[in-house]
């Protein structure tokens, strides 16, 4: 009696439904269903982004920016600077420091790009050589024709490579209206930003206005905290390996090291695409000895890095997975560019502490100043009695 129960479909032991569905199934088709909205969601999210990104891009760079700044406006105003002194000093010292970055280094590529043609058109021939005389014993007439080819092509058009980089300028500077409107969202955002994230929180409906607010404020702190120890590991970066190229004679040392800088804000990707620019450059123009040693400077200061400097300045607020931010940087990158890569990982860590914020029973949040440690969040909260 028992076995035939347990056989037959709609029995308890069956593993089967009424309807014939095992229950593997019906949870495979529930999240299936789920992913696919989901999907579609981030697909639709990331189609808006693209249409509006000239508002977007300065907007959530503003959001970076102020993250950045708040703590250097918080500390003036503790000084008795009034808030909107303390903004104004803030924003304009770092336009400056921007602005003076961007020229000195446009200034370096146009006087170092013409002589570093001349660095590897040596490399070429000195490899020409190699290849007719070395191991290879390759076609010597082919050979010259190809790199004679290449050199004729670095030298015709040294002026056009020199004045690429103020090309770049002119790009830059055609820029100007999403800069204008990066600078007018910070100073607000820095000045009044607590009241606009209340004012737009009024949309979501009162029973879950208050943690909302919670939420936004926890991810903020860890928005500060990962853009301020990013700004940290980018600048060590750039200056470790920056002496390791000086001392090795390596040409652009100084564009190189703002690239290195530039290149540490999308995690792993950027340092590793900046660091290969730097070994391309150091084979190309000091042979292959030399490019092998920028390698091993690459990968002391990754080392130093990944092992040292993140943990100890992001903690573990903003600890996030290597294959998530792998993952979340291509998906940016294939959706924005160069610009989705860079905002790809604060808005991963952004929404990483929101979604898991528990707001503590019978906290009022939304009425405090900001602080510069990030929340502790405390991922299972006691319950009433």
């Amino acid at each position: 009696m028992s076995s035939e129960s347990g056989g037959r479909p709609g029995s308890p032991d069956s593993g089967w439904v009424d309807d014939q569905v095992h229950p593997g199934v019906r949870v495979a088709a529930a999240w299936t269903w789920r992913l696919l909205i989901i999907g579609a969601g981030l697909l639709v999210l990331g189609k808006i982004f693209l249409r509006f990104q000239e508002v977007f891009v300065p907007v959530a760079i503003a959001i970076l920016l102020a993250a950045l700044l708040e703590p250097l406006v918080r500390w003036l105003a503790r000084h008795h600077v009034p808030r909107s002194v303390g903004v104004l000093t803030a924003v304009v010292l770092t336009l400056a420091v921007i602005a003076a970055g961007l020229s000195f280094v446009v200034q370096q590529l146009i006087s170092g790009i013409p002589r570093m043609s001349g660095d590897v058109a040596n490399s070429i021939a000195k490899l020409r050589t190699w290849l007719e005389d070395g191991p290879f014993n390759l076609d010597s007439a082919s050979l010259r024709q190809g790199t004679n080819q290449v050199i004729s092509w670095l030298q015709s058009h040294e002026a056009t490579i020199a004045t690429g980089a103020i090309d770049t300028a002119t790009v830059v500077t055609k820029l100007a209206t999403a800069a204008l409107l990066t600078v007018f969202l910070l100073i607000f955002f820095l000045y009044d930003g607590r009241r606009i994230w209340s004012f737009v929180t009024r949309l979501v409906p009162i029973a879950h206005r208050e943690h909302l607010r919670g939420a936004g404020d926890a991810g903020f702190h860890t928005l500060q905290s990962y853009v301020r120890a990013t700004v940290l590991v980018a600048l060590l970066d750039a200056v470790g390996i920056g002496i390791g190229l000086a001392i090795l004679r390596v040409p652009m040392v100084l564009p190189l090291t703002a690239l290195i800088f530039l290149g540490a804000f999308i995690p792993i990707v950027g340092s590793v695409a900046a660091g290969s620019i730097a070994v391309l450059i150091a084979l190309a123009t000091q042979g292959w000895v030399t490019a092998l040693l920028v390698v091993v400077v690459l990968i002391v200061v990754m080392q130093v890095e990944g092992h040292v400097l993140q943990p100890f300045l992001m903690g573990r607020s903003v600890k996030l997975h290597p294959v998530a931010v792998i993952i979340v940087i291509a998906a940016g990158i294939m959706v924005a560019g160069i610009v989705g890569g860079l905002l790809a990982v604060p808005t991963l860590a952004f929404v990483n502490t929101a979604v898991s914020y528990r707001r503590p029973p019978g906290d009022p949040i939304g009425s405090g100043e900001l602080v510069d440690e990030p929340v502790a969040l405390d991922p299972d909260p006691p319950r009433a009695e």
